[in-house]
């Protein structure tokens, strides 16, 4: 099965580098579902993670009002 990576894992598998975050490899079913199972990986569809994961252009990112602290009267259920 071939499998994109959702983390860079250091060190080897059989002699060769893991690839880094993004890249494909293919590996035997059993360990893919692992890998899957794990987070470390998703089933590779061809699409590139940069362009599924990027932002529209221009639409700039909107800050979140921030919540008021709860009163005494508020957490007192009044």
């Amino acid at each position: 099965m071939r499998v994109r990576m959702k983390v860079t894992i250091s060190g080897t598998r059989d002699g060769e580098s893991w690839p880094e975050w993004g890249g494909v490899k293919d590996l035997p079913d059993d360990e893919a579902r692992q890998m899957i199972a794990a987070g470390l990986a998703e089933e590779d569809n061809g699409e590139d993670p940069a362009e599924e994961n990027a932002a529209a252009p221009g639409e700039p990112e909107k800050a979140t009002g921030r919540r008021k602290p709860m009163t005494k009267s508020a957490l007192d259920g009044k």
